[in-house]
């Protein structure tokens, strides 16, 4: 089951962080909800100013949504979305409504989805893996969400973080923007490796996307269908 982290906001509002990668399906579950889910309503934004998106009102799904067949409503109010992608990042808000007045407050779940992209194989067997925590609000990886610092690594098999200091590799990032980007050289013995991009929140691996190298005869490629975006979700 998906865990998160939750923190409450300045105002008692609630407000839950949920970290996931792309390819998931995620829960959202909504912290305020009534016995009947007949009372419920899902809104979302991607940005602080953009205009809303109402997904569900009062438990029925709208139907002129465009991630309509990628969304359901949980037997206990929360939001369903399955297959996610990194545009599904950003602020999901549910309120209950009963006879048109709202009973009490909003219930805010922060979605950060990981995502990996790669250029193409270039003349050399070159590669470049560029990982990045959508967010809303944009959140800066020197940042802090519910103030826990968020950091992206890049791991290799063994789990050992990849460093500058190893000459194979060409690690640089933006801390303004939540991306880490690995460039290397493919070389033979590269077959069936694997490099990971995780996550952590206060030095707690939230969640990773691993990327796979497979190999055919003496040519060595990355297949782009071996990226495992099922990612791992760990306990906060």
């Amino acid at each position: 089951s998906l865990r998160c982290s939750c923190v409450s906001g300045a105002s008692g509002v609630d407000e839950t962080h949920v970290f996931i990668s792309s390819g998931e399906n995620v829960h959202l579950r909504c912290n305020n909800a009534l016995h009947d889910c007949r009372s419920t309503t899902w809104n979302y934004n991607r940005f602080s100013h953009s205009g809303t998106d109402e997904l569900i009102s009062l438990g029925i799904k709208k139907k002129n949504t465009e991630r309509r067949e990628r969304l359901s409503l949980g037997s206990d109010c929360s939001l369903n979305i399955n297959n996610i992608s990194k545009e599904d990042y950003g602020s999901y808000t549910c309120r209950q409504y009963v006879n048109d007045k709202q009973q009490g407050t909003d219930a805010h779940v922060y979605l950060h989805v990981l995502h990996v992209s790669q250029t193409e194989i270039s003349a050399g067997l070159s590669v470049t893996l560029s990982c990045q925590l959508y967010s809303y609000p944009r959140v800066s990886c020197d940042d802090s969400v519910g103030s826990e610092r968020i950091q992206l690594f890049w791991v290799n098999q063994a789990g050992v973080k990849l460093t500058r200091s190893d000459s194979r590799y060409q690690i640089s990032s933006s801390s303004d923007h939540c991306i880490i980007t690995l460039n290397t050289t493919l070389l033979n013995k590269d077959h069936n490796r694997e490099w990971r991009c995780e996550v952590t929140q206060n030095n707690q691996l939230k969640t990773s996307v691993t990327y796979s190298v497979k190999s055919s005869d003496k040519l060595t490629t990355a297949d782009p269908n071996s990226q495992d975006t099922t990612g791992t979700l760990l306990s906060s």
